[in-house]
C-alpha cells in the first residue's frame, strides 16, 4: 500500500468523528422536519374548515387571470411598466397569435393591455360613421346584467368607451390609449375593477373584405376570447380570503389558495425573524462557535432532500406538479417545506414553512457532538504520532543509505541497497538507486564519446594526411587538384565536426540562460510548417491539429529549433513531392508533437540510437550531417521535461518522430 494511501487510511479515523456528529444531526432534522410537516397537515386542515364556505363557485368556463399590482399602472399605451412585459416591437419570427393580451388589478381598477397584429388597421372615420373600421368589443356580466363597450380611435392616441347603439354614448369610466407598433397596434386600457367571480370577455372586430361570402360594410370579430361563445371567468387574488388567512399564520409561513388551474386566489405570508448577528460584541469563542454552527446548517440543507423547483412567478402554479408534502423552492428564493391539502370544487392550499427555524435547532446539537468527541479525538492522537514516528525512522534509515553511497565528491562507492516498499518512500529508494546507475551509465557515455570522437577525426585526418603526402609527389596538375580537393572535404569535415559539437555544446549553455514563458504551441508550429512549405516547394508540408488551446511554459525559439532539425531531417529521406506533416495533439495530459516524412524506413537496430552523438543512418555520399542534429533535438525536448522517439509508422508508409511535452509545463 502506498504511503499516501496510508496516511488517507490513517485520515478516514479522523472523519469518524465528524461523522458521527453529522449523522446524528441529520436524523435531528429529520426527526425535526417529520414533526413540522405534521404540524403543517394539522394547521393546513383547520384552514380548510374555515374557508370551507368562502371560496367563489368554479366551473368549467376558461380563466382570464388579473395580476394583482403592488402600485397603479401608467396608462400610457406602452405597457413598459408591466410585469414581464416584452418591449419588442419586432418579433425574431412569425407568429400566427394575432392576439396578445395581460390583465391586471390593483385598487378599484382593472387595466387590460392587448397587443395586435395586422398588417394596415382601418381607423374609425367620424366623417364617415357608417364605414367599417377597427375596433374593440369589451363584454362583462355583472347583477345589472350583460354590458358591452367599445373602443375606438381615428388614429392612434387616447380613447374611450362608447355603449354601442345608434347614437353611441362614451363611458369615461373606461379610458386607454391607442399606440401603433411596428406589428400592428397596442391597447392600454383602465376600467373600473368588476365584483368578485365575474364573467368578462373581448375581441378585435375588423371589417370584412370583399369577396369573403359575407355582406359587405361589416364586421366581424377575428381575435379574442370572445370569439368562444361561453365567455370567461376573471379571476384574481382575493384580499378578504387574505385577510382571514393571515391571522392563522406564524412567523416563516406562507400560504396560497389556487383554483383548480393553478391561479392564486390568495396569497399571504409572514415574514420569519432574522437575528443579525454582532460579530464585533461576541467573544473569539463565540465566533468560533457561530463559524461553525454556520458550516453545520450548510451541510444540513446539503444533505437534505433536493427541493422541487416551483416558478418564481406569483401568478399560477400547477397543482399536478405538487405532492401532498415536500421541500420547495420558489426561484431562487431559500428553501421552504411545504404541504398540500385539497378545498371544496378542486381549489387546492398550499402552506409553506421556513426551514430556517428547524435548521437552528439541528445546530445547537454541535456542542454535544464536540464533547463526545474528546476522548476519542485523544486516542487518534495518539495513532497518529505513533504512525509519525515510524515514518521519521524510515526516511532517516534512507537518508543513511543515500549517505554510504556517494561520498563527498560525487564518486559512486557502493549501491544502494533494494526496497521492498511499495509506498512512496520505496518509491524514493529505487529512484536514488536508479540515480547511481544512471550516473555509471553517463560516465560510460562519455567514454563512448570520446571513442567515438576519436572514430569522426580519424577520417578525415588520414585523408588530409594521405592528399598532402600524394600531393609531393605526383607532379601533374590535374592529381594536385584531384588532392587538393579531397583535402579540402576533409578540412570540411573537421570543421563540420567541431561546429555540430560546438553547437551541441552552446545549446545546453543556452538552456541556464533560457527564460521560459507561456505560449501556444498550435500557433508556433502552425507558422513554423506554413514557413517550411514556402521553403520547400517540392514537398508536401503541412501542420495537423487544433488552430489554438496547446499552452505550454517554455521557450518558442527552442521549440522553433526543434522542428526545424526534425522537418529538415525529414526532408532529406522524402521523395519528390512527397509528404510531411507536422502534428500536435493533446495526448494523456500532456501534448505530443510529431514530425511525419513519406519514405524510406527506419533501421529498426538504430530506432534508439539515433539521437546520439555522431550516429546516422545517411549514406556515405551525405558528408553534410554528422547526428548531431538530432541529439539538439533530444537535448531540447529533454529540456522541456519531455522525450523523443523516432519509428516506423506502418499505417502511413513512413517516419515518424514524436516529442511529448507536459502541457503548460507540467512534469
Amino acid at each position: 500500500m502506498s504511503l499516501k494511501r496510508q496516511l488517507f487510511v490513517a485520515s478516514l479515523l479522523m472523519l469518524l468523528i465528524p461523522w458521527a456528529g453529522l449523522q446524528f444531526v441529520l436524523e435531528l432534522d429529520t426527526a425535526l422536519r417529520e414533526q413540522s410537516t405534521s404540524q403543517l397537515n394539522a394547521q393546513a386542515s383547520r384552514m380548510a374548515l374555515a374557508l370551507a364556505n368562502q371560496l367563489p363557485v368554479m366551473d368549467s368556463r376558461e380563466t382570464l387571470y388579473a395580476t394583482t399590482l403592488s402600485r397603479a399602472l401608467n396608462i400610457d399605451g406602452y405597457g413598459d411598466d408591466w410585469p414581464g412585459y416584452d418591449d419588442t416591437d419586432t418579433p425574431t419570427e412569425t407568429t400566427n397569435e394575432p392576439i396578445q393580451w395581460q390583465a391586471a388589478v390593483h385598487g378599484s381598477s382593472l387595466y387590460l393591455l392587448i397587443r395586435v397584429q395586422v398588417e394596415s388597421p382601418v381607423y374609425f372615420d367620424p366623417g364617415q360613421p357608417n364605414r367599417p373600421f377597427e375596433h374593440l368589443r369589451m363584454y362583462w356580466q355583472s347583477g345589472e346584467g350583460l354590458h358591452e363597450r367599445h373602443i375606438r380611435t381615428p388614429a392612434p392616441g387616447p380613447v374611450v368607451g362608447w355603449r354601442p347603439g345608434r347614437e353611441p354614448a362614451a363611458d369615461y369610466r373606461i379610458t386607454g390609449v391607442w399606440q401603433a407598433t411596428g406589428r400592428g397596434y397596442q391597447l392600454e386600457l383602465q376600467l373600473p375593477r368588476l365584483e368578485e367571480n365575474s364573467l368578462f370577455s373581448f375581441a378585435v372586430h375588423r371589417p370584412v373584405p370583399e369577396g369573403a361570402g359575407v355582406e359587405p360594410g361589416t364586421t366581424r370579430p377575428v381575435a379574442g376570447p370572445a370569439i368562444n361563445p361561453r365567455m370567461l371567468r376573471l379571476v384574481t387574488r382575493l384580499p378578504r380570503l387574505e385577510e382571514n388567512l393571515a391571522a392563522s399564520l406564524v412567523p416563516g409561513q406562507h400560504v396560497r389558495i389556487l383554483t383548480p388551474e393553478g391561479w392564486i386566489l390568495a396569497d399571504s405570508h409572514i415574514p420569519a425573524t432574522k437575528v443579525q448577528t454582532d460579530f464585533e460584541a461576541m467573544s473569539p469563542l463565540e465566533i468560533v462557535e457561530q463559524i461553525s454552527l454556520n458550516g453545520l446548517r450548510a451541510l444540513v440543507r446539503y444533505f437534505q432532500p433536493l427541493p422541487l423547483q416551483l416558478p418564481e412567478t406569483e401568478a399560477r402554479i400547477t397543482p399536478g406538479q405538487l405532492g401532498e408534502q415536500a421541500i420547495v423552492r420558489h426561484g431562487e428564493a431559500d428553501a421552504q417545506l411545504m404541504v398540500a391539502h385539497d378545498l371544496p370544487a378542486g381549489h387546492v392550499l398550499m402552506l409553506e414553512q421556513s426551514l430556517e427555524q428547524i435548521l437552528a435547532l439541528s445546530g445547537n446539537t454541535l456542542g454535544s457532538v464536540i464533547t463526545r468527541s474528546t476522548l476519542l479525538i485523544l486516542g487518534l492522537m495518539l495513532v497518529l504520532l505513533g504512525y509519525a514516528s515510524w515514518l521519521s525512522w524510515r526516511i532517516a534509515r534512507l537518508q543513511r543509505a543515500v549517505r554510504a553511497s556517494v561520498d563527498d565528491d560525487g564518486r559512486i562507492i557502493a549501491a544502494m541497497p533494494p526496497s521492498k516498499a511499495r509506498d512512496e518512500l520505496g518509491d524514493l529508494s529505487r529512484q536514488f538507486s536508479l540515480m547511481v546507475d544512471n550516473l555509471q551509465g553517463y560516465t560510460r557515455y562519455l567514454e563512448s564519446f570520446a571513442r567515438r570522437l576519436s572514430h569522426e577525426l580519424k577520417t578525415p585526418v588520414a585523408v588530409v594526411r594521405s592528399s598532402l603526402e600524394n600531393l609531393s609527389h605526383d607532379t601533374r596538375p590535374e592529381q594536385q587538384a584531384i588532392y587538393i580537393h579531397r583535402a579540402h572535404q576533409a578540412t570540411d569535415r573537421l570543421s563540420q565536426i567541431l561546429q555540430g559539437m560546438s553547437e551541441a555544446a552552446r545549446l545546453e549553455q543556452s538552456f541556464d540562460q533560457a527564460e521560459k514563458e507561456v505560449f501556444d504551441l498550435a500557433i508556433v508550429a502552425a507558422q513554423a510548417a506554413e514557413a517550411y512549405q514556402e521553403l520547400s516547394p517540392q514537398h508536401r508540408i503541412r501542420y495537423v491539429g487544433p488552430a489554438n488551446g496547446c499552452t505550454l511554459n517554455g521557450s518558442p525559439e527552442l521549440l522553433v529549433q526543434l522542428l526545424d532539425k526534425l522537418v529538415d531531417n525529414a526532408r532529406d529521406f522524402t521523395p519528390h513531392q512527397g509528404r510531411i506533416e507536422v502534428e500536435l495533439k493533446h495526448q494523456g495530459g500532456g501534448l505530443e508533437l510529431s514530425v511525419f516524412n513519406e519514405g524510406s524506413s527506419l533501421p529498426t537496430d538504430l530506432a534508439g540510437e539515433i539521437f546520439s552523438p555522431f550516429v546516422s543512418i545517411r549514406d556515405g555520399t551525405d558528408q553534410g550531417h554528422l547526428g548531431q542534429g538530432l541529439l539538439i533535438v533530444r537535448l531540447i525536448a529533454e529540456y522541456h521535461g519531455g522525450a523523443v522517439q523516432a519509428f516506423n509508422d506502418t499505417a502511413s508508409g513512413g517516419v515518424r518522430f514524436r516529442v511529448t511535452l507536459p502541457e503548460n509545463g507540467r512534469s
